[in-house]
């Protein structure tokens, strides 16, 4: 190696590049029964790493079989047939091939000039996300780890842009009248977290009673705005939810919009999990409204089957976005530059950032829309299999069905006593994953333990359904006997 530069030699790098690619390749070979999940003891897995700092360096070599043995070998398996816990998409083989690229140009797009390819991507990837929903031409918008920063970019937007004439980005908080954001129960924590990291409090955070199918009540929604209006507050953000994490229930966003315009309020979507679905013709009825908001979260590394992780918020205009985080520094001066460049750092809070735009676009142009459709479609359709299997059983207990892919269900097995029933699914998801062949994770559902099932993965197909059930009845005879 030589030691004017960290490269390695041409053939060193190539050797070590072909089989880094060969454990990919192995991967990818190899998804036939295997362990959705290890269970080892968290002591065990944090002792392999327990090292004093390198000095010294070793063989690269040495490295990469380190990194197969405690890395690759004992991952958690997102990108298999048996993951069914959180909203885990799999990833795809484009978006991996994008993210390698990506990295070797190793593209920063705080500035224009410092990635100009890349720029002009991401600018086109964000068109295309509202072009997916049908939010509208000429969108801004930017991409970020995921839903949860783009809905956190999302409310600070709202924030900044719904309070401009107050001056809130030089006064802050300070002798504002405290304002209010609207939300059903089952929204997601990432806008707990939002209000609390803006300074708006979680005390200023209204969780809305849900209906029956888990959307929003909007009449205790517009009761709670008018009674805040008379306590002396201000309505400031409506929440509507295109597909709650627990049981994938859309609000209705048109009456919601209709409530937002009514008070004077600004309309944030969360589509972070459903957003993309709304792609479907079937399902656009239920995605009335997308369209009205001022500003959207969505998440491609959901429904788009990228790799961890690519978020996206979009507003109207990048004006929006320009008005809402834009500060003046003399380094970072476009004056001098050729008119039209767009500098992400003036439209967000970053300043360095990746090229986390290359993948989608290769991703979307290798497969195109048709063809990712067909794959939500499936997910779809394998999660009304599911329930169909669970509510023509005898030892299962369905809980709730959506128009996406996520069920809620119980094993019941012969017990009819409701507090057993409870107990031994609580137990269930432990004993599953140490198990390991399937991981899948639980929530309430008003307060009852639930299993949770998310089929959001273009690999699954109905055997592996099958499978999970069949897993679930053998794991849970063992705790019963």
């Amino acid at each position: 190696m030589d030691k004017n530069t960290l490269d390695l030699p041409d053939e060193e790098f190539r050797d070590l590049l072909n089989k880094a690619t060969d454990l990919v390749l192995e991967k990818y070979t190899a998804l036939e029964g295997r362990k959705a999940f290890h269970s080892f003891e968290q002591k065990e897995i944090m002792s392999w790493f327990d090292e004093p700092l390198p000095e010294s360096g070793i063989d690269p070599q040495k490295v990469l079989k380190e990194t197969k043995t405690k890395v690759f070998d004992s991952a958690t398996d997102n990108i298999g047939l048996n993951m069914y816990a959180y909203v885990m998409a799999g990833g795809s083989q484009l978006s991996i091939i994008g993210e390698y690229l990506a990295a070797a140009i190793n593209q920063n797009l705080g500035k224009w000039h410092l990635s100009p390819g890349i720029s002009e991507i991401e600018r086109r990837v964000v068109q295309w996300g509202a072009d997916i929903i049908g939010y509208g031409e000429n969108v801004g918008g930017v991409l970020g780890s995921g839903g949860s920063a783009a809905n956190l970019h999302g409310l600070t937007i709202a924030r900044n842009i719904f309070f401009e004439k107050k001056g809130i980005r030089k006064k802050g908080l300070f002798n504002q009248t405290p304002f209010i954001v609207y939300a059903s129960k089952e929204v997601h924590g990432c806008i707990d977290k939002s209000v609390e990291l803006l300074g708006i409090g979680t005390d200023h955070l209204r969780k809305i009673p849900t209906n029956n199918d888990h959307t929003i009540d909007l009449n205790a929604l517009t009761s709670q705005v008018d009674q805040d209006i008379s306590d002396g507050f201000e309505p400031f953000c409506i929440v509507g939810t295109a597909g709650t994490v627990n049981t994938g229930a859309i609000d209705d966003l048109d009456a919601l919009a209709d409530i937002a315009e009514k008070y004077q309020m600004w309309f944030h979507i969360d589509g972070a999990y459903g957003g993309l679905a709304s792609t479907l013709e079937p399902l656009k009825p239920k995605y009335k409204g997308l369209k009205r908001a001022d500003s959207v979260a969505i998440d491609f590394h959901k429904w788009l089957y990228q790799t961890f992780e690519v978020g996206c918020v979009l507003v109207k205009d990048w004006d929006t976005l320009r008005r809402a985080y834009f500060k003046k520094a003399d380094y970072l001066n476009s004056q001098l530059e050729q008119e039209g460049r767009l500098d992400f750092n003036e439209h967000t809070f970053q300043l360095s950032r990746n090229a986390k735009s290359l993948k989608v676009w290769m991703s979307v142009k290798t497969y195109g829309m048709k063809r990712i459709r067909e794959m939500i479609q499936k997910d779809i359709e394998l999660t009304h299999y599911l329930c169909d299997q669970i509510q023509d059983s005898e030892d299962f207990e369905l809980k709730s069905r959506s128009d996406l892919a996520v069920a809620c269900f119980r094993y019941k097995g012969n017990n009819n006593d409701e507090q057993q029933i409870s107990a031994l699914n609580e137990q269930l998801i432990p004993a599953l994953e140490n198990d390991g062949r399937v991981f899948i994770t639980g929530t309430r559902l008003n307060g009852t333990f639930v299993i949770r099932a998310c089929v959001i993965n273009h690999r699954k197909q109905k055997k592996d359904i099958d499978y999970l059930l069949h897993i679930i009845r053998e794991v849970a005879k063992s705790l019963e006997s």
